[in-house]
């Protein structure tokens, strides 16, 4: 066996259809495409939810909702979180950047502490938002609260 002998198996090729070619060829007049209609013209591609003609899915469905475009997105932690953080870590002081180190959050995200749980420790914690009972939560056991 040599390069120049080599061929592909029997059967594995196949001659291409060769469309429009004439009346002779069998597939000449309207080119195996039928007779009018988008499908039958130059240039045709269907579009992706193209249904027949019919309404289609995403425009039969309501559109409902808004998302802002400027909200800002926090990295939420309760207080009952933070209660057993500081415990683990025996700390008095709460800040961004421990929390970050600690991977409660990433170094772009804004940190909001909210009411959920108790505190029985006095904790300055320091952080971009609180919600409100989060806040006086804090203040109520001797805490301080810093808005970065």
């Amino acid at each position: 066996m040599e390069l120049h002998n080599l061929q592909p198996a029997e059967g594995a090729t196949k001659q291409r259809k060769r469309i429009a070619r004439g009346p002779g060829s069998g597939r000449g007049g309207t080119s195996t495409k039928g007779h009018k209609g988008a499908k039958s013209r130059a240039g045709y591609k269907r579009k992706r939810a193209f249904e027949g003609g019919q309404m289609p899915l995403q425009m039969r469905l309501p559109k409902i909702g808004f998302r802002s475009p400027n909200r800002v997105e926090f990295a939420k932690l309760n207080l009952d979180q933070l209660q057993s953080f500081a415990d683990k870590h025996n700390l008095s002081e709460i800040s961004a950047e421990i929390l970050v180190a600690k991977g409660f959050a990433s170094k772009n995200d804004q940190i909001k502490i909210l009411g959920r749980g108790k505190l029985d420790r006095k904790l300055k914690v320091s952080v971009h938002a609180f919600s409100a009972a989060a806040k006086q939560a804090i203040e109520t056991v001797g805490g301080s609260v810093e808005v970065l």
